[in-house]
């Protein structure tokens, strides 16, 4: 019933009454012609407008130059791992435009950045119709985003919780954060034994922790590893759009990390 009352797309019988509404159902009733007409499927069934609502950040500036300052100490902390540095740069390169996304996640959960959303404005279908009409092709432009979406936003805020109710110490996320970085199934990789070998043991590294510090807890070490899963619903598109686009406009995130990369952070 609440998805009733507030989707749009399922109000049918809402907007019976609307000019927009009467125009469009006539030329339905006339495409249709005679003849018994197939049943509407149910509004309610499988819907999922709550989470395809489109979101933003309720203060952009202040999320915004938290994300950035993340970035940089996650770029600074990757900087710093020895064995990061003593792979050849297109190597380096391969592995940070792969992980830069999951990484700053962990570096947020890590920062305690919290993020306050509000739900964009959308326009109305007439507005729909009559800005397609008159600007063609520039609605459809390339390298333009829309807003993140409810349900995108919805996965890094559950991701958040669920780092902070594991209460993950510093060197946790550091072990966390070589697993993710040293990924040795990405293709254009060479040293591909190498990073597989550095991957396996920042993984050991963290059972060792794990087992020495919370030894009454059996579990941790698998919640730890459910929390790298949940990294993979994370879409680093969605994180540009939502903390990067508007600071850097069009420009594209690679060329960022590679010139932040090659410069002392």
């Amino acid at each position: 019933m609440a998805c009733l009352e507030r989707c749009h797309c399922c109000a049918d019988g809402r907007r019976h009454g609307s000019i927009l509404y009467s125009i469009l159902k006539s030329r339905e009733t006339a495409a249709e012609g005679p003849g018994p007409r197939p049943r509407r499927a149910q509004a309610g069934r499988g819907c999922s407008c709550g989470s395809q609502r489109r979101v933003a950040l309720k203060c952009p500036q202040v999320a915004c130059k938290a994300a950035s300052a993340v970035l940089v100490k996650t770029l600074r902390f990757v900087q710093n791992v020895p064995c990061f540095q003593e792979l050849p740069l297109d190597e380096q390169l391969v592995l940070v435009r792969s992980c830069w996304a999951p990484l700053l996640v962990l570096g947020l959960a890590q920062e305690r950045v919290h993020l306050e959303t509000v739900e964009s404005a959308e326009p109305s279908m007439l507005q729909r119709i009559l800005t397609t009409r008159r600007h063609g092709e520039h609605a459809t432009a390339p390298g333009r985003q829309h807003p993140p979406s409810a349900g995108e936003i919805q996965a890094i805020k559950g991701f958040l919780a669920k780092c902070w109710s594991l209460d993950i110490s510093t060197k946790e996320y550091a072990y966390l954060k070589g697993t993710v970085l040293f990924n040795p199934d990405l293709p254009g990789l060479q040293c591909t034994q190498y990073i597989e070998g550095l991957q396996r043991e920042a993984q050991q590294a963290l059972n060792e922790h794990v087992r020495l510090i919370h030894r009454g807890d059996q579990a941790r070490f698998a919640k730890l590893n459910v929390v790298l899963s949940l990294l993979r619903s994370i879409n680093a598109n969605v994180i540009a759009e939502l903390f990067f686009r508007p600071i850097i406009g069009a420009v594209n995130m690679d060329d960022m990390l590679l010139e932040m990369l090659c410069a002392k952070l």
